[in-house]
């Protein structure tokens, strides 16, 4: 492997393929990227993953406009009412 001035190192995809595990291992401990090349020239770069986090969205008003109140909600029905039976 090559150590780059910029903290990246490089390896052949070869040692890469016989490495794998280690270099993956290697990678998540020190957060350096790791550029695997094929004659030479990058093809491939190995980095950290990062947790996906998913943005917070309150309940609170998630469906404001969505919903129509149509008459009194809060006072008894004018008539009594009774579900139909079967």
């Amino acid at each position: 492997m090559v150590m780059k001035a910029n903290a990246t190192k490089s390896i052949p995809a070869g040692m890469f393929k016989a490495q794998c595990l280690q270099l993956m291992d290697e990678v998540k401990a020190t957060g350096i990227p790791l550029i695997i090349t094929k004659h030479g020239k990058p093809v491939a770069k190995l980095v950290t993953a990062t947790p996906e986090v998913k943005p917070f969205r309150s309940l609170y008003g998630r469906s404001k406009g969505q919903i129509k109140i149509l008459g009194d909600i809060v006072n008894p029905l004018p008539n009594e009412w009774k579900a139909d039976r079967d």
